[in-house]
């Protein structure tokens, strides 16, 4: 059993307390607190995580492994590979790796909840950085994926011909259906989120803006929306449409889209077959199009922090929000039977330690 001292935000807010725990939360018991004594969260989950720590996703076992090592020093305890746009064979390949890691964690990993697969039913309009494998939505391909891994999530855009029909089956098979990548008319996406879309990739990038007379995919996000991702690095999104979306969409959670740059030192890396660049703690293609980000959990939290989120509201973002959104009660809170899932932050809201499943991660490479 192993116990911690700190300022313990649980589901009904932050009491002073000892930790008590082993794989799962045992008991939390009420403690007098020492000056400095740190700030105790539930672990961070994060639901787009394309690569990490010089890995891509499609990378296969090893590649997704590293990923899950990197993001965890982080303070992320659970996450979804995120496989970009790709051939048919690379995609199911790369599944097939992820799915060996969410059957059995190593240790100094997040836990692997299964795929977001970004793609392949985008608008090839609408890639950004995204490789230009795009496909028609395709049931036949979808079954596929889903037999090669464990697909818990996929961004596709809703006016393709055939994504309503393809959001119907896979929200019934239990697939989170994410709209993205696109340029959809405001009622394409009032209609798909009818058919059981269950949220937004990345709010407000690679999406039809907002306009006054033609509001878009973002105007149907911020009128009818319960969950949407944005990434809150403030380079993708700007404080100020951070801080409308936060009033409009009640449960906005906050995702890294990190790549393989992620925790790595500026320099060249893959982003499926593409060419990426880190520079001054951005990634772009060459032309300079934003490719994702080298953003972590615990610099976002910190980021929704300094734009003016309580320290609780900012953590249920980065944590039980996107619980939440797969349906997991189990995770992304603290309290009596719940995995031990936990980032343990100084003051400044630095990282101290990280708890996986009850695990201490160690922080260095």
């Amino acid at each position: 059993m192993t116990e911690i001292l700190g300022r313990i935000l649980t589901p009904t807010g932050f009491v002073d307390g000892r930790l008590h725990f082993d794989a799962r939360i045992v008991e939390i018991s009420p403690a007098k607190l020492p000056v400095g004594a740190p700030v105790i969260l539930p672990g961070f989950i994060d639901l787009h995580t394309p690569g990490g720590g010089g890995a891509d996703a499609l990378g296969g076992e090893a590649s997704v492994r590293t990923i899950a090592r990197t993001h965890a020093r982080f303070g992320t305890t659970a996450l979804l590979p995120s496989p970009v746009t790709a051939p048919e064979a690379e995609l199911e390949s790369a599944m097939a790796g992820i799915a060996r890691v969410a059957a059995k964690r190593a240790s100094g990993e997040a836990r692997v909840l299964g795929a977001h697969v970004e793609g392949p039913f985008l608008n090839p309009d609408r890639l950004g950085a995204q490789p230009p494998f795009t496909k028609a939505p395709d049931g036949a391909l979808m079954d596929r994926l889903l037999a090669a891994g464990p697909v818990r999530m996929i961004t596709l855009a809703p006016e393709l011909p055939g994504a309503t029909e393809l959001i119907r089956s896979l929200t019934a098979r239990g697939v989170k259906v994410l709209l993205g990548h696109s340029a959809a008319s405001y009622e394409a996406t009032i209609a798909a989120l009818d058919a059981g879309a269950a949220g937004f990739t990345h709010l407000f990038n690679a999406m039809s803006p907002l306009h006054q007379r033609a509001p878009g995919m973002v105007g149907a996000a911020l009128a009818r929306a319960e969950f949407a991702a944005v990434i809150p690095d403030l380079v993708h999104v700007h404080p100020g449409a951070l801080r409308a979306a936060l009033r409009a969409i009640p449960r906005l959670y906050g995702t890294t889209d990190a790549v393989a740059a992620a925790g790595m030192p500026d320099g060249d890396y893959r982003l499926g077959n593409q060419r990426v660049i880190k520079r001054g703690g951005t990634v772009s293609l060459a032309d300079g199009t934003l490719a994702g980000s080298a953003l972590t959990m615990d610099q976002a939290l910190r980021n929704f922090v300094a734009i003016g989120c309580a320290l609780d509201d900012a953590a249920r973002r980065l944590s039980a929000f996107p619980a939440e959104m797969l349906g997991l009660d189990d995770r992304g809170r603290i309290a009596p039977g719940a995995h031990a899932d936990l980032v343990v932050l100084d003051a400044a809201l630095r990282v101290t330690a990280v708890y996986v499943e009850g695990e201490a991660v160690a922080l260095k490479t």
